[in-house]
Protein backbone atom coordinates (compact mmCIF):
# COMPACT_ATOMS: atom_id res chain seq x y z
CA UNK A 1 0.00 0.00 0.00
CA UNK A 2 1.27 3.44 -1.17
CA UNK A 3 0.29 6.44 0.98
CA UNK A 4 0.58 9.69 -0.57
CA UNK A 5 -0.29 12.18 2.61
CA UNK A 6 -0.86 11.98 6.43
CA UNK A 7 -0.52 13.85 9.59
CA UNK A 8 1.93 13.57 12.03
CA UNK A 9 3.84 10.21 10.87
CA UNK A 10 1.36 8.54 11.05
CA UNK A 11 1.15 5.99 8.26
CA UNK A 12 5.25 6.07 8.80
CA UNK A 13 4.40 4.77 12.84
CA UNK A 14 1.60 2.15 11.03
CA UNK A 15 4.31 0.62 8.36
CA UNK A 16 7.19 -0.06 10.97
CA UNK A 17 4.28 -1.58 13.41
CA UNK A 18 3.65 -3.62 10.73
CA UNK A 19 6.59 -4.64 9.73
CA UNK A 20 7.75 -5.41 12.84
CA UNK A 21 4.72 -7.89 13.06
CA UNK A 22 2.76 -5.83 15.90
CA UNK A 23 -0.10 -5.49 13.74
CA UNK A 24 -1.04 -7.55 10.86
CA UNK A 25 -1.10 -5.56 7.12
CA UNK A 26 0.49 -4.54 4.25
CA UNK A 27 3.59 -3.52 3.39
CA UNK A 28 3.71 0.31 3.40
CA UNK A 29 5.40 2.69 1.50
CA UNK A 30 4.52 5.85 2.97
CA UNK A 31 5.08 9.80 1.96
CA UNK A 32 4.26 11.53 5.45
CA UNK A 33 3.69 15.04 4.96
CA UNK A 34 2.97 16.52 1.78
CA UNK A 35 4.52 19.49 0.72
CA UNK A 36 1.94 22.07 -0.50
CA UNK A 37 1.52 26.05 -0.72
CA UNK A 38 -0.05 28.54 1.63
CA UNK A 39 -3.17 27.47 1.98
CA UNK A 40 -2.87 24.86 -0.77
CA UNK A 41 -4.82 21.83 -1.24
CA UNK A 42 -4.29 19.81 1.81
CA UNK A 43 -2.67 22.36 3.91
CA UNK A 44 -4.47 20.99 7.04
CA UNK A 45 -2.01 18.27 6.91
CA UNK A 46 1.07 20.55 7.74
CA UNK A 47 3.02 20.70 4.58
CA UNK A 48 2.47 24.10 3.68
CA UNK A 49 6.35 25.58 2.17
CA UNK A 50 6.64 28.80 0.14
CA UNK A 51 10.36 29.77 -1.24
CA UNK A 52 13.35 27.56 -1.85
CA UNK A 53 14.54 27.29 1.22
CA UNK A 54 11.34 26.01 2.97
CA UNK A 55 10.97 23.47 0.29
CA UNK A 56 14.39 21.87 0.85
CA UNK A 57 13.56 21.95 4.61
CA UNK A 58 10.22 20.42 4.41
CA UNK A 59 11.89 17.30 2.18
CA UNK A 60 14.54 17.32 4.68
CA UNK A 61 12.32 17.19 7.29
CA UNK A 62 10.07 14.30 5.66
CA UNK A 63 12.94 12.32 4.54
CA UNK A 64 14.56 12.13 8.13
CA UNK A 65 11.09 10.95 9.45
CA UNK A 66 11.88 7.77 7.47
CA UNK A 67 9.28 8.29 4.78
CA UNK A 68 9.64 5.89 1.60
CA UNK A 69 9.02 8.83 -0.94
CA UNK A 70 7.91 12.68 -1.25
CA UNK A 71 4.64 13.58 -2.07
CA UNK A 72 4.16 17.59 -3.47
CA UNK A 73 0.69 19.44 -4.67
CA UNK A 74 1.56 20.24 -7.98
CA UNK A 75 -1.72 21.98 -8.44
CA UNK A 76 -5.09 22.40 -6.17
CA UNK A 77 -7.60 19.57 -5.45
CA UNK A 78 -11.30 19.05 -4.89
CA UNK A 79 -11.41 18.41 -1.12
CA UNK A 80 -9.83 21.36 -0.20
CA UNK A 81 -12.10 24.44 0.67
CA UNK A 82 -10.84 27.76 0.46
CA UNK A 83 -7.67 26.76 -1.99
CA UNK A 84 -6.89 26.53 -5.67
CA UNK A 85 -8.75 25.12 -7.93
CA UNK A 86 -7.78 22.28 -9.39
CA UNK A 87 -6.59 23.17 -12.16
CA UNK A 88 -4.38 25.58 -10.54
CA UNK A 89 -0.69 25.13 -10.39
CA UNK A 90 0.80 25.69 -6.82
CA UNK A 91 4.61 25.27 -7.56
CA UNK A 92 6.59 27.14 -10.50
CA UNK A 93 8.86 24.00 -12.35
CA UNK A 94 11.83 25.42 -10.80
CA UNK A 95 10.58 24.83 -7.78
CA UNK A 96 9.40 21.03 -7.95
CA UNK A 97 12.55 20.31 -9.28
CA UNK A 98 14.42 21.95 -6.24
CA UNK A 99 11.74 19.69 -4.88
CA UNK A 100 12.96 16.77 -6.79
CA UNK A 101 17.07 17.36 -6.55
CA UNK A 102 16.44 17.14 -2.36
CA UNK A 103 14.30 14.41 -2.54
CA UNK A 104 17.33 12.52 -4.69
CA UNK A 105 19.78 13.65 -2.24
CA UNK A 106 18.44 11.21 0.37
CA UNK A 107 17.07 8.65 -2.75
CA UNK A 108 13.35 9.38 -2.70
CA UNK A 109 10.85 9.35 -5.58
CA UNK A 110 8.53 11.88 -5.98
CA UNK A 111 4.88 11.41 -6.45
CA UNK A 112 3.29 14.59 -8.14
CA UNK A 113 -0.47 15.58 -7.64
CA UNK A 114 -1.56 16.96 -10.90
CA UNK A 115 -5.23 17.63 -12.25
CA UNK A 116 -4.17 21.15 -14.06
CA UNK A 117 -2.47 20.76 -16.79
CA UNK A 118 0.01 23.72 -16.13
CA UNK A 119 1.10 21.75 -13.19
CA UNK A 120 1.60 18.10 -14.98
CA UNK A 121 3.94 20.03 -17.54
CA UNK A 122 5.44 21.47 -14.47
CA UNK A 123 6.00 18.03 -13.09
CA UNK A 124 7.69 16.67 -15.99
CA UNK A 125 9.69 19.44 -16.93
CA UNK A 126 10.82 18.86 -12.81
CA UNK A 127 11.54 15.00 -13.38
CA UNK A 128 9.05 13.49 -10.91
CA UNK A 129 8.49 9.93 -10.63
CA UNK A 130 4.70 9.28 -10.95
CA UNK A 131 1.97 11.64 -11.30
CA UNK A 132 -1.41 11.38 -9.60
CA UNK A 133 -4.61 11.96 -11.60
CA UNK A 134 -3.40 13.51 -13.99
CA UNK A 135 -6.68 14.93 -15.87
CA UNK A 136 -5.37 17.71 -18.17
CA UNK A 137 -8.09 20.38 -16.78
CA UNK A 138 -7.76 23.49 -17.90
CA UNK A 139 -9.45 26.95 -16.84
CA UNK A 140 -11.88 25.94 -19.25
CA UNK A 141 -12.04 22.70 -19.58
CA UNK A 142 -9.72 20.03 -20.57
CA UNK A 143 -6.29 20.90 -22.07
CA UNK A 144 -4.68 17.59 -23.29
CA UNK A 145 -1.30 18.31 -25.01
CA UNK A 146 0.45 15.18 -26.86
CA UNK A 147 3.86 16.69 -26.34
CA UNK A 148 3.47 16.37 -22.48
CA UNK A 149 2.24 13.01 -23.29
CA UNK A 150 5.09 11.84 -25.19
CA UNK A 151 7.49 13.55 -22.52
CA UNK A 152 5.62 11.44 -19.86
CA UNK A 153 6.18 8.22 -21.98
CA UNK A 154 9.15 8.74 -22.77
CA UNK A 155 10.72 9.57 -19.39
CA UNK A 156 9.20 6.36 -17.63
CA UNK A 157 6.83 8.42 -15.67
CA UNK A 158 4.02 6.19 -14.63
CA UNK A 159 0.56 7.79 -13.99
CA UNK A 160 -1.51 6.88 -11.46
CA UNK A 161 -5.30 8.02 -12.37
CA UNK A 162 -6.36 6.94 -8.66
CA UNK A 163 -9.72 5.41 -9.98
CA UNK A 164 -11.55 5.24 -6.89
CA UNK A 165 -13.72 2.28 -6.24
CA UNK A 166 -16.94 4.36 -6.30
CA UNK A 167 -15.83 5.38 -10.17
CA UNK A 168 -19.26 4.33 -11.53
CA UNK A 169 -21.01 6.65 -9.01
CA UNK A 170 -18.03 8.98 -9.86
CA UNK A 171 -19.63 9.04 -13.44
CA UNK A 172 -22.86 9.58 -12.61
CA UNK A 173 -22.60 12.48 -10.25
CA UNK A 174 -20.01 14.33 -12.35
CA UNK A 175 -21.97 13.45 -15.78
CA UNK A 176 -21.96 10.13 -17.98
CA UNK A 177 -20.43 12.61 -21.01
CA UNK A 178 -17.78 14.71 -19.13
CA UNK A 179 -16.64 11.69 -17.42
CA UNK A 180 -16.67 9.28 -20.59
CA UNK A 181 -13.90 11.95 -21.92
CA UNK A 182 -11.60 12.26 -18.88
CA UNK A 183 -11.99 7.78 -18.75
CA UNK A 184 -10.94 8.15 -22.74
CA UNK A 185 -7.99 9.99 -21.99
CA UNK A 186 -6.61 7.73 -19.77
CA UNK A 187 -6.85 5.28 -22.36
CA UNK A 188 -5.35 6.74 -24.85
CA UNK A 189 -2.50 8.33 -22.48
CA UNK A 190 -2.07 3.96 -22.26
CA UNK A 191 -2.22 3.82 -26.32
CA UNK A 192 0.78 6.05 -26.27
CA UNK A 193 2.87 3.96 -24.50
CA UNK A 194 2.42 5.66 -20.67
CA UNK A 195 2.46 3.69 -17.33
CA UNK A 196 -0.59 3.05 -15.56
CA UNK A 197 -0.83 2.68 -11.48
CA UNK A 198 -3.80 1.22 -9.93
CA UNK A 199 -4.76 3.16 -6.96
CA UNK A 200 -7.84 4.21 -4.88
CA UNK A 201 -7.14 7.55 -3.98
CA UNK A 202 -8.61 6.01 -0.96
CA UNK A 203 -9.54 8.20 2.12
CA UNK A 204 -11.86 11.20 0.40
CA UNK A 205 -15.09 10.86 0.28
CA UNK A 206 -16.69 7.37 -1.67
CA UNK A 207 -13.18 6.07 -2.07
CA UNK A 208 -13.18 2.95 0.48
CA UNK A 209 -10.11 1.12 1.36
CA UNK A 210 -11.14 -1.93 1.37
CA UNK A 211 -12.30 -2.21 -2.20
CA UNK A 212 -9.32 -2.32 -4.47
CA UNK A 213 -11.06 -4.94 -6.80
CA UNK A 214 -13.31 -2.17 -8.14
CA UNK A 215 -10.58 -0.33 -8.88
CA UNK A 216 -9.19 -2.55 -11.04
CA UNK A 217 -12.48 -2.66 -12.79
CA UNK A 218 -11.99 0.53 -13.76
CA UNK A 219 -9.19 -0.38 -15.99
CA UNK A 220 -11.23 -3.22 -17.81
CA UNK A 221 -13.69 -0.43 -18.51
CA UNK A 222 -11.44 1.50 -20.37
CA UNK A 223 -10.04 -1.29 -22.48
CA UNK A 224 -7.61 -3.59 -20.80
CA UNK A 225 -7.98 -7.37 -20.67
CA UNK A 226 -7.56 -9.17 -17.35
CA UNK A 227 -4.20 -10.46 -17.65
CA UNK A 228 -2.63 -6.93 -18.27
CA UNK A 229 -4.86 -5.47 -15.43
CA UNK A 230 -2.93 -7.98 -13.27
CA UNK A 231 0.54 -7.43 -14.77
CA UNK A 232 -0.39 -3.46 -14.28
CA UNK A 233 -1.22 -4.23 -9.96
CA UNK A 234 1.83 -6.89 -9.72
CA UNK A 235 4.74 -6.38 -11.38
CA UNK A 236 4.31 -3.24 -13.43
CA UNK A 237 3.27 -1.44 -9.97
CA UNK A 238 6.19 -2.97 -8.40
CA UNK A 239 8.60 -1.11 -11.17
CA UNK A 240 6.64 2.22 -10.94
CA UNK A 241 7.01 2.69 -7.46
CA UNK A 242 11.30 1.46 -7.19
CA UNK A 243 10.64 -2.14 -5.74
CA UNK A 244 10.56 -4.56 -8.02
CA UNK A 245 13.90 -5.51 -6.80
CA UNK A 246 12.32 -7.93 -4.00
CA UNK A 247 8.38 -7.91 -5.11
CA UNK A 248 5.83 -8.14 -7.51
CA UNK A 249 6.56 -11.37 -8.95
CA UNK A 250 6.52 -15.15 -7.78
CA UNK A 251 10.23 -15.89 -7.85
CA UNK A 252 13.16 -17.23 -5.43
CA UNK A 253 14.66 -14.35 -3.33
CA UNK A 254 11.63 -12.62 -3.02
CA UNK A 255 9.52 -11.27 -0.02
CA UNK A 256 6.82 -13.86 -0.61
CA UNK A 257 3.12 -11.00 -1.04
CA UNK A 258 1.36 -13.68 -1.94
CA UNK A 259 -2.72 -13.64 -2.99
CA UNK A 260 -4.13 -16.70 -3.17
CA UNK A 261 -8.16 -16.72 -4.99
CA UNK A 262 -10.91 -19.35 -6.08
CA UNK A 263 -10.75 -18.49 -9.91
CA UNK A 264 -8.68 -17.43 -12.56
CA UNK A 265 -8.20 -13.64 -12.33
CA UNK A 266 -6.41 -13.75 -15.79
CA UNK A 267 -9.46 -14.36 -17.30
CA UNK A 268 -12.28 -12.98 -14.91
CA UNK A 269 -11.32 -10.12 -12.43
CA UNK A 270 -14.18 -11.16 -9.95
CA UNK A 271 -12.57 -13.71 -8.86
CA UNK A 272 -9.84 -11.18 -7.09
CA UNK A 273 -12.91 -10.99 -4.82
CA UNK A 274 -12.88 -14.75 -3.79
CA UNK A 275 -9.94 -14.64 -1.67
CA UNK A 276 -8.49 -17.59 -0.03
CA UNK A 277 -5.12 -16.67 2.03
CA UNK A 278 -3.00 -13.25 1.88
CA UNK A 279 0.63 -13.65 2.30
CA UNK A 280 2.35 -10.46 3.60
CA UNK A 281 5.92 -10.86 3.27
CA UNK A 282 5.34 -14.68 3.87
CA UNK A 283 3.56 -14.20 6.84
CA UNK A 284 -0.15 -15.07 6.61
CA UNK A 285 -2.50 -12.52 7.64
CA UNK A 286 -5.33 -12.83 10.53
CA UNK A 287 -8.14 -14.34 8.33
CA UNK A 288 -10.30 -12.79 11.11
CA UNK A 289 -9.18 -9.22 10.06
CA UNK A 290 -9.41 -9.49 6.22
CA UNK A 291 -12.49 -8.56 4.48
CA UNK A 292 -13.15 -9.87 0.69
Amino acid sequence: MRNLGDRGGLAVRLRDEIADRRLPGPRILAAGTPLTGPGGHCWFLGGEVEGAEAIRAAVRRNAESGVDLIKVMATGGGITKGGPPVWQAQFTTQELQIVVEEAKRFGLPVAAHAHGTEGIAAAVAAGVDTIEHCTWMGRDGFDVREDLVAAIAAQGIAVGPAASPDWRGFAERFGRERADEMFDRIRWMAQRGVRLLPGTDAGVSRAVFDDFVSSLEFFEHIGLTPAEIIDLATTGAAQALGISHDTGRLAAGYRADVLVVDGDPLSDLRALRSVRLVLAGGHPLDPELRRP
